[in-house]
C-alpha cells in the first residue's frame, strides 16, 4: 500500500535526504587514487551522526557497513573493504540515513582521477536517463512511465538496463510501495497522486542488463564484466509535479562543478 505524505512529512523527509546529500557532498573531495574505502565508510558514518541522523543501511538486513560502495563493474550493494582506489576507477556509493523517523536514500557514481571516455559515457547517459525519469514522475501518470522513459533512454545508447533491481517508494521505511522498474510499459503500474515520494534510481551496466551474485550475499555484478552506473534521487510529487528532495549540489561544490541539471525540480523555497 502506497503511503502518502503530508507536507509536514515531505520537509521531515527533505531534512533526512539532505543528511544523505551533505555526506556525499563530503565524500566527494575524499574519493581519489590511494582512498581506503573502509576509511570513508567511518567517516561516513560519524558525519551521519554529527547531523543528528543514523546511519540507514548500517545493520539493516544484516549489512555490515554505512555505504554500500560498487566499484567498476559491481552493480550495487557491494561492501567496503580495504582495497584502496585506484586511477580510472568508479565507484557507485549509495548512502542512507534516519532522522526525525524518516528516511534518505541516495546515490552518484564518482569518477577515480582520469576515467576511460566510454565509461565517463556511461555515467553521463545514465545519469541524464535518472531525470529523464524524474520528468514522468507527475500527476496522473503511472509507473510504467517512469520506466518506460528510462529504458527507452538508456537502451537508445545500446545499454543494458538491470531488471532485478529497482527503486522504491520512501518514508518510516527505507522500502515502501510502489516498487520503480527503471523499464516497462507506458500507462502501466500505480498511478501517482501528490504525497507520493519515491527514490527512482536508474542501474544501468555498458554490455549485458544480466547481472550476477557474489557469496557474500550482498554484492550484485555485471555478467559480463563490464562496467555499470547507478544515480538516485529521492523526489516528491508536490502540485502535481516532481520535487527533488536530495541534491547533488553538494557534490558538484565540492569537485567544481557548475550545472543547473536539478534546477527545474528545486522549490523555489529551499536554500541547499
Amino acid at each position: 500500500m502506497v503511503k502518502i505524505k503530508t507536507a509536514e512529512e515531505i520537509e521531515l523527509m527533505r531534512e533526512s535526504a539532505l543528511v544523505v546529500s551533505r555526506t556525499l557532498g563530503m565524500l566527494a573531495s575524499e574519493i581519489k587514487p590511494g582512498a581506503n574505502p573502509l576509511q570513508l565508510d567511518k567517516m561516513a558514518e560519524e558525519f551521519i551522526r554529527e547531523q543528528g541522523g543514523t546511519p540507514g543501511f548500517l545493520g539493516m538486513y544484516d549489512f555490515p557497513n554505512t555505504l554500500n560502495w560498487s566499484p567498476n563493474a559491481q552493480v550495487v550493494h557491494g561492501i567496503p573493504n580495504n582495497e584502496p582506489l585506484k586511477e580510472g576507477d568508479i565507484i557507485s556509493v549509495d548512502c542512507g540515513a534516519l532522522k526525525n523517523g524518516y528516511y534518505g536514500d541516495h546515490a552518484y557514481t564518482f569518477e577515480v582521477g582520469e576515467v576511460a571516455e566510454e565509461t565517463r559515457k556511461l555515467l553521463r547517459v545514465t545519469k541524464e536517463s535518472l531525470y529523464v525519469g524524474i520528468r514522468q514522475f507527475k500527476e496522473g501518470n503511472r509507473v510504467g512511465d517512469v520506466g518506460y522513459a528510462i529504458q527507452n533512454y538508456c537502451e537508445s545508447h545500446g545499454y543494458g538496463v538491470v531488471r532485478e533491481l529497482v527503486g522504491h517508494g520512501l518514508g518510516t521505511e527505507l522500502h515502501e510501495d510502489p516498487q520503480m522498474p527503471n523499464y516497462g510499459k507506458r500507462g502501466r503500474g500505480k498511478k501517482f497522486v501528490n504525497g507520493m515520494v519515491v527514490a527512482i534510481e536508474p542501474m544501468i551496466n555498458m554490455g549485458t542488463r544480466r547481472i550476477k551474485q557474489l557469496n557474500d550475499g550482498w554484492t550484485i555484478l555485471t555478467a559480463d564484466g563490464k562496467p555499470s552506473a547507478h544515480f538516485e534521487h529521492d523526489v516528491a510529487l508536490v502540485d502535481g509535479k516532481p520535487e527533488l528532495l536530495s541534491t547533488f549540489q553538494y557534490i558538484y561544490d565540492a569537485l567544481g562543478i557548475v550545472t543547473d541539471e536539478e534546477e527545474e525540480f528545486r522549490s523555489s523555497k529551499i536554500a541547499y
